[in-house]
């Protein structure tokens, strides 16, 4: 709602003309405003206190650089920023629609319908989010957006940079809605920080507060709500059918029990179909074990050496993995995950810099049917975002670099910080070297909008894909291990920008452990859990020839 601007409002910050109030929040006020070119946006202004901490300032830089990765199909889109202005201040896409509380608010508990369309929209949300490394800190009805085109959600990533500061400002102030919070959030002497677990805690919250119209640890005080989350079991009152075993999986007290946004997508793509385990999720603790490689399924995974095939107790869970993969290519036009739609844009940012790196006709539905390497109704894979015909002709730069996104070459993995190749002997333990021998060559193997990493080592037959091990102290590294799609093999390539060589240089990033990393002074890689992890180590993709 545009309320029109108080006294002592400013009329303008830099360009943008400032036409009235939409609303206050913990890190400022938030305005509707025009753009140099017309268009309507939003604008929030940074709290006049927190303006004056160089901490701040940096922080809000660093947040709003990696909010900018985030695919904007399901988010609003983060169009400008100033932190060096006076105040600081963030612009972003204006979504004409109401907030999930007003909706519930003025219509009450949305229907059975309504409800998974909530669920599969900001689950949606959240799998983009969490793959740029970004997470969400404020998840909230309020911060749900019902747009006509789909649901949005809203403020996402820059709360770290407010929260960070304000623990220094203000006494045990910290950023979310009580009733959203995960248990995690209330323990601020442990130092743990927090990661994408806590958003999947509270999309459980969001979405029982759809069904029900509360949340589901409401009490009569902040505190007894506290209290609640920290130890009592849900109230689920009113929520049925599979969408409750989700939700249920979502509000566990440990954050290593919940899904990950991604598991959540396959397990709400399951139930939106009418046959199969509709709400069934893999037990994340039971997926990754000390000394093996984390499979996404509930069947005890083989460890890293690769002492063969355990019987597979939930001989459904290949088939579910694999009806999701057809679900999404089939998505266009079905009204109840109609918020996947766009998923394609994830390929937009796995592309080349330069000419012809935009696949033609992106977010339109025909682009949107069909997603990098998900089958076709035939069972044929479909052609990625990587190697779709493009909208111009393409230089032989970005001819290579999608060829190699889309599987069809040879590939190094240069390490851009160490100068270094990764490589991976027979014996499946990775190291660095000089990109010389088989050791060093791998392919990219697109499933849906990630990739298996696959080493065209001869040598290697069992354990020839790269997948994140775990040691008894739950330090995380890289690996050998079987070539079968799992939370722990599946890797998120994102362009973060140029090597020094000009190549177009990425981020690897697992969705449920987190970015793989150069340790400089150990002089090896290993896997940064996502939390507040920066961006420290990039790859550039070298081409090595025909596959």
């Amino acid at each position: 709602m545009n309320d029109g601007l108080r006294p002592g409002d400013p009329a303008r910050l830099g360009g943008y003309e400032l036409l009235g109030r939409l609303g206050e929040g913990g890190m400022g006020s938030v305005f509707l405003a025009r753009s140099p070119q017309g268009r309507r946006v939003a604008v929030k202004v940074v709290r006049a206190e927190l303006s004056h901490h160089d901490e701040f300032r940096g922080r809000f830089r660093s947040e709003v650089n990696r909010a900018r990765q985030v695919p904007p199909f399901c988010t609003a889109e983060v169009l400008d920023a100033d932190p060096d202005h006076e105040p600081p201040y963030l612009v972003v896409e204006y979504v004409d629609g109401p907030s999930l509380v007003q909706v519930v608010r003025d219509q009450g508990p949305m229907t059975t319908t309504g409800v998974h369309g909530i669920a599969v929209g900001v689950a949606t949300a959240l799998t983009a989010i969490h793959g740029a490394g970004v997470i969400h800190r404020d998840l909230k009805p309020a911060n749900v957006l019902v747009a006509p085109g789909g649901i949005k959600v809203i403020d996402f990533g820059i709360a770290r940079a407010f929260e960070a500061t304000s623990q220094h400002t203000r006494t045990n102030q910290m950023v979310g809605t009580v009733a959203y919070m995960a248990p995690e959030r209330f323990e601020t002497t442990t130092g743990n920080p927090v990661g994408p677990a806590a958003d999947i805690f509270a999309w459980g919250a969001v979405v029982a507060f759809a069904a029900t119209g509360r949340t589901p640890f409401e009490g009569e005080s902040a505190t007894a709500t506290a209290m609640r989350i920290l130890t009592q079991p849900p109230d689920l009152t009113g929520l049925d059918g599979p969408l409750r075993a989700l939700v249920s999986r979502a509000l566990e007290k440990d954050p290593a029990d919940r899904p990950t946004a991604r598991e959540l997508l396959d397990g709400l793509l399951t139930t939106a179909s009418p046959s199969g385990d509709a709400g069934r999720l893999p037990n994340a603790r039971a997926a990754v074990t000390p000394g093996a490689a984390g499979a996404a399924t509930a069947r005890p995974p083989a460890d890293a050496a690769g002492d063969g095939d355990a019987p597979d107790p939930d001989p459904g869970a290949a088939e579910r993995r694999r009806r999701r993969r057809r679900l999404v290519g089939l998505v266009a036009g079905a009204v109840v995950v109609a918020a996947l739609v766009p998923a394609a844009l994830f390929g937009s940012d796995l592309l080349p810099d330069g000419t012809g790196s935009e696949p033609a006709g992106v977010g339109s539905p025909a682009a949107s049917a069909t997603t990098a390497g998900a089958p076709t109704p035939g069972g044929s894979p479909s052609t990625s975002p990587a190697s779709r015909t493009p909208s111009r002709s393409p230089s032989a730069t970005a001819d290579r670099t999608r060829a190699m996104l889309a599987g069809q070459r040879r590939l190094l993995l240069h390490v851009v910080q160490a100068d270094r190749d990764l490589s991976l002997p027979f014996d499946g333990e990775l190291t660095v070297g000089d990109g010389t021998g088989r050791d060093a060559l791998f392919v990219l193997e697109p499933v849906g909008v990630d990739y298996l990493i696959k080493s065209v080592n001869p040598d290697i037959s069992h354990r020839p894909c790269l997948g994140v091990k775990l040691d008894a102290e739950r330090n995380a590294s890289l690996v050998g291990t079987e070539c079968e799609p799992t939370a722990a093999t599946m890797f998120g390539i994102l362009r973060e920008g140029k090597d020094d060589k000009g190549r177009t240089s990425y981020a690897i990033v697992s969705d449920r452990y987190g970015l793989v990393q150069w340790d400089e002074s150990r002089r090896e890689i290993y896997v940064q859990e996502l939390g507040d992890a920066p961006i420290d180590t990039t790859f550039s993709l070298v081409d090595r020839g025909a596959v």
